[in-house]
């Protein structure tokens, strides 16, 4: 009996360190830098530390932000909503990101994550706006 319990106790320790995105409950998450209800399905973002722990945002810009005044913590994972798969998180250091004056973020940076860069050209056509990398994006959002 004494291994069994020794053995569950392992197990849930390292269920609960693993190191994986959680879903966003919108409307009843808030977000961890703005401290707004997350509501918007194709610009919440979320951080994974190296530590399994879950941080989420209403926006993009919320977490770019987050990220640079706290640069001492270490980052698994850097999740952001796809804006034409509305609730899907995708790899940011991978997405492609598009700033338009057309579409609305939560925040007022106008800026959205795309998983393929033809599909942020394709809404860039009709929107209008810049793309940009993932590394490209972060002079224009918040402290340097």
């Amino acid at each position: 009996m004494k291994s069994f319990i020794y053995t569950l106790i392992i197990s849930l320790a390292l269920i609960s360190c693993e190191i994986g995105p959680k879903p966003i409950h919108y409307g009843q998450d808030g977000c961890e830098y703005c401290k707004m209800t997350i509501v918007d399905k194709q610009h919440a973002s979320e951080l994974v530390t190296n530590k399994g722990k879950v941080y989420k945002f209403d926006a993009i810009e919320c977490m770019i932000n987050f990220r640079k005044e706290h640069d001492d913590i270490q980052y698994a994972l850097y999740l952001v909503n796809d804006f034409n798969n509305p609730g899907e998180l995708i790899d940011a250091t991978m997405a492609t990101f598009l700033i338009s004056e057309n579409i609305s973020s939560p925040m007022g940076a106008n800026l959205s994550a795309f998983y393929a860069e033809a599909a942020a050209n394709e809404v860039q056509s009709s929107h209008g706006g810049e793309v940009y990398d993932w590394h490209e994006i972060q002079p224009f959002i918040g402290k340097n």
